[in-house]
């Protein structure tokens, strides 16, 4: 007889047990004994086993640009000799080329910091023709337009909603009817997305000092103040186009000699640290609040205040605003499209790199999550920031009942311009998702008559919001002469992507007929 005097006591499948505290000093048989050494061999082997997998995976190497870690992610967390793993967020970290800092990194809080960075101006000469007619969404007569049905409808499943049948089923078959079914479409996404966009509030004043537009905003008795830059204003006689630029995270943009640089700042407007934002920002001084909009349509409502004030200013600033862009990177990409597509106002729509709640698809993000892929979606999004609102925590976990997708969200800004800029490194952004959700956007130019107004371009090998000069000359250039210089030349026609995507039909997800609107 031996005697073991361990401190917990645990039956085995062999009929052994060890002592516990209370049973020390308590023997067991040798027979007891064997069958607890063999089965502990047995678990040791397993662990070493174990060990042994993870010290292979561990050992494995992501490739440039690839994801290396990030919030439920297994696979590889080293990169490839000459990269390091960057955290892009708490969700998504990317080996991107470099040593990496020189000092050990924080940890990613919910939110990203958001980097100080800079638009950078190159050098091109600038001719304008004030006589070329301005691009515009056509007159709607709220009077000649179907009343919206209340009700989700039907639900929409592994294809995309029809841009050319309203919501009570009636088929668009003009001009006219497209006006009618893009305000249909606005009051649907307000309903259930973005959360309600005010109209002009009953007073708007503007004033101009140095490169400092100062805009003033009173509405019920409230009112509130905010600012934004003018900067790398051309000389000559204007006026001047003008892209307003989205916060400091990601303006990589070059913008030419001859636009000059709008730097407004979103985060005064509407807050987004997280949860804790909800109902944070100017907006919300002024509308209370528990107001409906999520940041994303107050940071839009503070892009038309931008175009009112320079409406009221253009014999100070010398910006034309006829001629104006909208532009933003990631999040503030996200914030891009939405602008452009809530304000008709603005002639030319850049989003860079905006992902799952910009350029992507709810519907194709879920396909995607579903066939084992790492895309933000929508049941993600709404945990990490207040960007829409909170009406939309009711649809996230089943976007099929939605009326709508962010192919009609793009499709609110045509036939006005709009030239989308995408990674195709980063999965988390939804590569398919935007590829698709675009490439099915696009058939409401088509349907216009306009495809060279539509644009959609992804690349690799930049970093997340670094612009790759592939997409310079020949494509963010040609937009901008054609759109804000009114300049002729280049095309901008374009659908393109580095990476063929095999495993997604455009034609599948879009199974209805493109009229041709006249």
């Amino acid at each position: 007889m031996v005697a073991l005097g361990l401190a917990t006591r645990e039956h085995y499948p062999m009929g052994g047990f060890i002592s516990t505290d209370k049973e020390k000093g308590k023997s067991i048989t040798l027979s007891e004994l064997l069958s607890f050494t063999m089965i502990s061999q047995t678990v040791v082997s397993s662990l070493l086993v174990v060990l042994g997998a993870a010290g292979v995976r561990a050992q494995q190497r992501q490739s440039l640009w690839g994801q290396c870690g990030g919030s439920g992610w297994s696979g590889p967390t080293l990169c490839v000799d000459g990269a390091w793993c960057n955290p892009q967020n708490q969700w998504y970290h990317q080996c991107i080329p470099g040593s990496g800092p020189t000092t050990a990194q924080p940890q990613v809080p919910t939110t990203t910091a958001r980097p100080t960075t800079t638009l950078v101006t190159s050098v091109v000469s600038s001719t304008t023709s004030p006589s070329d007619p301005v691009v515009t969404n056509p007159p709607v007569n709220p009077g000649t337009c179907p009343n919206t049905p209340s009700g989700l409808g039907t639900p929409v499943a592994n294809q995309l909603n029809d841009p050319f049948t309203f919501h009570n089923g009636n088929k668009v078959t003009s001009k006219a009817d497209w006006a009618c079914r893009q305000r249909e479409i606005s009051e649907l996404l307000q309903r259930y997305e973005l959360g309600t966009l005010p109209p002009k509030p009953s007073s708007v004043t503007a004033s101009f000092s140095g490169s400092t537009l100062s805009i003033s905003v009173s509405e019920g008795g409230r009112s509130i103040s905010f600012t934004v830059s003018i900067n790398n204003r051309p000389s000559g006689a204007g006026p001047h186009p003008a892209i307003i630029n989205f916060g400091t995270f990601g303006a990589s943009l070059p913008v030419p000699a001859g636009v000059a640089t709008i730097n407004f700042n979103n985060d005064d407007i509407a807050q987004q640290q997280g949860g804790s934002s909800r109902g944070r920002g100017k907006f919300y001084d002024l509308y209370g609040s528990s107001h409906s909009a999520g940041a994303l349509t107050a940071w839009a409502w503070g892009v038309s205040r931008i175009v009112d004030a320079l409406e009221l200013t253009q014999a100070q600033t010398g910006i034309d605003p006829t001629r104006l862009g909208v532009t933003g990177c990631s999040r503030n990409g996200k914030g891009a499209i939405v602008a452009g597509a809530l304000e008709p106002r603005i002639a030319l729509t850049l989003p860079q790199e905006s992902g799952a709640g910009g350029s992507g698809c709810w519907r194709i993000a879920t396909w995607q999550k579903n066939n084992g892929q790492n895309v933000q979606d929508s049941t993600q999004i709404v945990q990490e920031n207040v960007w829409f609102s909170p009406n939309f925590n009711s649809y996230v976990n089943n976007v099929n009942q939605l009326p709508f997708d962010h192919h009609l969200l793009a499709g609110l800004i045509a036939p006005r311009a709009l030239y989308v800029m995408e990674n195709v490194d980063m999965e988390w952004l939804g590569k398919i998702s935007t590829y698709g959700c675009m490439g099915i956007a696009r058939k409401q130019w088509e349907a216009l008559g306009v495809l060279d107004n539509f644009g959609y371009s992804q690349v690799g090998g930049n970093s997340h919001c670094s612009f790759p000069s592939s997409q310079q000359g020949s494509e963010l250039n040609a937009f901008i002469d054609k759109f804000l210089l009114k300049r002729s030349g280049g095309n901008t026609n374009i659908f393109r992507s580095t990476q063929t995507h095999s495993s997604f039909n455009l034609n599948n997800w879009s199974p209805w007929a493109v009229p041709s609107l006249n």
